[in-house]
């Protein structure tokens, strides 16, 4: 069984193959795609172990794929056993198109690209669900095979992706224990996003914020007979699958999430599967979510909706938005150059009355006016909006702006909000800060306890807040002024006559000096007299 750590090397030696040809943003496509199509094909071989052989415990990978060739040799033995295949699975590849086949064509030097090309199609059309649809439908497109950043020959292209592959070849991807795979996944997204910068932005949000994110949803829940969760702009999935570290059964989780972005759309799925969500369990749509409400069906059905949209992006705003259930109550719409209120409409609409929300944003939607303004005081007077957290600066890849949690609730028994200010605990590295788990924990702690922390934390009732014309600026209810230290005049005196008599000492060193110079030129000479006389006259006065 191999280890994490070899699996991480292989996986770096796999990136390696591609680093130079090509930027992480484009790269990852290729890597991700390959390492996922490898796991699709193991997975497959040794359920067919299972199905007609010794079982996966006794079994290689080899010894998989040649029981696989001699099954298809009969046209009856093939046909039952793919029928089993489909059963289990929602693809099927043919023993020529595995990954454990490709490979020995690299290693006898007969491989083509064609061949993976063809199994990705295999892959994306062999098996449709009771809709007519396969769940795989796309999911390879950003793996350009024949793009000229890979080499500028077939041969040179051919070569990279063997590189990849052999890279890859020697570790068993199904038989790591627990969800290693899935993590390393999530390792190399997160590796990704910080080479990408902020093109990151789309497709990542950072563990630890992700991690606080969920367990604020989650607070004072039981979601042990199952949850369903929602993230409408959910870029890899990796916000919604923290969900899987928190709740008792995670099986148990059914997932809907909205990417706007085919590329992440369809890394989503991926990291989905890598983490052994079954199918059934995934309600993935590529999509925009603020012009079309997706899903239609479950208007208010969610335990959790979780969020890091882009911030301030522009969005259409059409006058008929104003008739959308989403928006109609608040009677304004998010302006058309900002859409985060739309965002957190979009989201809080489609909350359980018994759930929980918690979306990140820019802090100017604390305190903007005009329609921002109208929609927050709505939110307030509606009791919606139950804590602000206040985040440390440049904890993402694609912005170094500080930013704020606002947690979202239907069944409030009051309408007071808890204000915390963590900006400033944070462990800073080399280029991002980071979320630790004590700051999580101090976070999640003071949020239940809803209790006063000097410099840290207020609970603000309705009419603080009222009075403060709906302005949820963190600094109006924490105070985290820190005053200067009083200034020991005694120790300034003495410290300002120490330096005096070093000034003094240094200008009759000088003057000492300068004394020694001498000119044969009449002005220079005459120039330097008029300086030695002008310090002497300040020797005499500090004297």
């Amino acid at each position: 069984m191999a280890s994490n750590n070899e699996l991480n090397t292989a996986l770096y030696s796999a990136a390696g193959a591609l680093r130079s040809k090509m930027d992480a943003n484009e790269y990852k496509n290729y890597l991700l795609g390959i390492v996922f199509y490898k796991y699709l094909s193991d997975s497959m071989l040794y359920e067919i172990s299972d199905l007609v052989g010794d079982g996966r415990e006794n079994t290689t990978l080899e010894e998989a794929q040649k029981l696989y060739e001699q099954y298809e040799k009969d046209p009856d033995d093939a046909e039952e056993l793919n029928e089993e295949l489909r059963n289990t699975f929602s693809y099927t590849i043919p023993s020529k198109y595995t990954c454990t086949k490709i490979l020995e064509h690299i290693n006898d030097h007969s491989f083509q690209i064609v061949e993976l090309a063809d199994a990705f199609k295999e892959i994306e059309g062999s098996v449709q669900d009771k809709d007519g649809k396969n769940p795989f439908d796309g999911l390879f497109d950003d793996v350009d095979l024949y793009s000229r950043r890979l080499g500028d020959s077939a041969q040179k292209q051919t070569d990279t992706i063997s590189s990849v592959l052999n890279a890859i070849g020697k570790i068993d991807l199904v038989k790591l224990p627990g969800d290693s795979l899935g993590d390393a996944y999530e390792f190399l997204i997160s590796r990704f996003a910080s080479d990408s910068g902020k093109k990151a932005g789309e497709f990542y949000t950072p563990q630890q914020v992700s991690k606080l994110l969920t367990r604020l949803t989650l607070i004072n829940k039981d979601y042990s007979d199952g949850m369903t969760v929602y993230d409408p702009a959910m870029g890899s999935a990796s916000l919604l699958l923290q969900f899987r570290n928190f709740v008792k059964n995670k099986d148990e989780i059914i997932y809907y999430g909205q990417e706007i972005n085919t590329s992440t759309y369809n890394l989503a799925r991926m990291n989905m599967i890598l983490h052994h969500v079954d199918i059934a369990n995934q309600r993935l749509k590529n999509g925009d979510t603020l012009d079309a409400d997706w899903p239609p069906t479950m208007k208010n059905n969610f335990d959790a909706v979780v969020m890091n949209p882009p911030y301030s992006i522009p969005w259409s705003a059409t006058k008929g938005f104003l008739d959308d259930p989403r928006f109609s109550k608040y009677g304004v719409l998010a302006p058309k150059s900002k859409a985060d209120y739309a965002f957190l409409l979009h989201g809080y609409y489609h909350l359980k009355s018994t759930g929980t929300m918690a979306i990140v944003l820019p802090h100017g939607i604390l305190f903007r006016g005009a329609r921002e303004g109208k929609i927050r005081q709505k939110l307030l007077e509606d009791g919606s909006i139950d804590a602000v957290i206040g985040l440390p600066a440049n904890l993402f890849f694609s912005t170094s702006i500080p930013t704020v949690v606002v947690v979202l609730k239907k069944d409030k028994q009051d309408r007071n909000v808890m204000f915390i200010d963590a900006s400033k605990e944070f462990e800073k590295q080399k280029n991002q800060n980071i979320l630790r788990d004590e700051d999580i924990g101090k976070i999640l702690d003071t949020y239940k306890k809803r209790e006063d922390v000097d410099k840290y934390a207020h609970l603000a009732t309705f009419d603080e807040i009222k009075e403060n014309d709906y302005n949820l600026n963190i600094p109006r209810y924490v105070d985290t002024f820190e005053p200067e230290p009083p200034v020991d005049l005694g120790k300034l005196t003495k410290e300002m006559e120490e330096t005096q008599k070093e000034i003094e000492k240094t200008q009759s060193e000088l003057l000492g000096m300068i004394k020694e110079l001498t000119s044969k030129d009449e002005k220079t000479q005459n120039d330097l007299n008029e300086f030695i006389k002008m310090l002497e006259n300040e020797v005499r006065r500090n004297g």
